[in-house]
């Protein structure tokens, strides 16, 4: 055989070798991003979202998000399996727009979280309530902290997330600027807590729903179930008031009933319903039947039906 023709073989395995290591490496890399393993939430690493996913699912990965859509993006483009989604604070009240994407989202719920929303006054290693001059964190952050940030004297900044006020406070190392955060993003950022539950009120609480492309209605057995769905009427007197009277009917309670106007229609509300029971049970289903025919073809959509939360006992 001539050098030539040797250099060619050799040049040919070594090809053949780079074309399997870079397979080796897309095997390596897929299990490194199994998405069955990770769990969105909107925010930046140490919001309190991200304390709720490591509340529910300790076991998964955390994928944060820049926005909500982003957050439903990523589990219906299946880069993570599960959603964290914040539907209600008990201070606060509901969270903006998330009424408006979960209808058309494709997703359905899995089950909910209550999670304790205990403010800390965070700031650079070493500083002191002497030195603090303003604090920042989102603007729910400082509301709910004003009684004690007035007490300090301090001035507060609005940011985005409370989150990301305590990552660009680390990142500033300014001893005069501080933050209202949680202590996870204490500890991720590398910040001291000077002022422990700085909050005003006591309770403060968001209910997040966790959700997934796949609807995993648990069967009838007797436990205590939510069903969450959205509809809408039909135009004609009363519509709402028959529409729920199936459910009064039937002893089915309703826990929470909302209104809200879908964007690019000013004058057709859309309700927002948390009931308790099992969609399959035959009291709710005769419920549904009522709530049917009192709503427009096609405007009631099951949401998910799931465990309830053991803080409702």
């Amino acid at each position: 055989m001539t050098h030539g023709g040797r250099d060619t073989i050799l040049a040919r395995h070594n090809k053949q070798l780079a074309i399997a290591g870079l397979f080796l490496l897309a095997a390596d890399l897929t299990l490194m991003t199994d998405s069955s393993n990770i769990i969105a939430f909107q925010g930046v690493l140490g919001a309190y979202s991200h304390m709720a996913c490591q509340a529910v699912k300790p076991e998964m990965e955390v994928l944060p998000c820049s926005s909500f859509e982003d957050m439903i993006l990523a589990v219906q483009e299946g880069r993570a399996a599960l959603a964290m989604v914040p539907v209600e604070n008990s201070i606060a009240g509901r969270v903006a727009d998330i009424h408006h994407l979960l209808p058309g989202s494709g997703l359905f719920i899995n089950g909910e979280h209550f999670q304790p929303v205990n403010h800390q006054l965070l700031a650079p290693r070493g500083a002191t309530l002497d030195d603090l001059v303003e604090v920042h964190s989102h603007a729910q952050g400082l509301a709910q902290c004003r009684e004690r940030l007035r007490s300090l004297g301090l001035k507060p900044m609005v940011h985005p997330d409370t989150a990301g006020a305590a990552k660009d406070v680390a990142a500033r190392g300014d001893k005069t600027v501080g933050a209202i955060a949680s202590a996870l993003a204490a500890e991720i950022y590398g910040l001291d807590i000077l002022v422990a539950s700085a909050e005003d009120a006591e309770h403060n609480t968001t209910r997040f729903l966790v959700m997934s492309r796949t609807d995993v209605t648990p069967p009838v057995n007797g436990d205590r179930m939510l069903t969450t769905m959205v509809f809408r009427v039909r135009s004609v007197p009363a519509a709402l008031y028959k529409a729920l009277g199936g459910f009064a009917t039937n002893g089915v309670n309703l826990t929470k009933l909302e209104s809200y106007i879908r964007p690019g229609t000013a004058h057709n509300a859309q309700f927002y319903v948390d009931v308790e029971g099992h969609i399959d049970a035959p009291a709710m289903q005769l419920a549904m039947d009522e709530l049917r025919f009192y709503c427009q073809d096609g405007e009631v959509t099951i949401l998910g039906t799931y465990p309830a939360s053991a803080i409702r006992d």
